[in-house]
């Protein structure tokens, strides 16, 4: 009997690891406000670039990118370091 509630109680904690939300973006992220009007024409499907800001608590962003079949953006990762003092 303990292995089926071991058994029952991993398989739920490992359905709750693998729904995450999708990024939201920030002030300074390219797609906020929404996707930009200008197309990424010469990038094919599937590439990926970085866009790196500061935050408006002088934090370093650096955000990554997926350019989508129809030309939108794709926000995949964030990563957010403080400034040095």
């Amino acid at each position: 009997m303990k292995p089926v509630i071991m058994l029952m109680l991993c398989a739920s904690l490992l359905a709750a690891c693998t729904t995450t939300e999708p990024l939201q973006p920030i002030p300074g992220s390219i797609t906020y406000g929404g996707q930009p009007h200008m197309k990424l024409t010469k990038s094919p499907p599937g590439s990926q670039f970085q866009h790196r800001f500061t935050n408006q608590w002088g934090e370093d962003v650096i955000e990554t990118y997926i350019i989508q079949p129809d030309r939108s953006l794709k926000l995949v990762n964030r990563q957010v370091t403080s400034p040095p003092f």
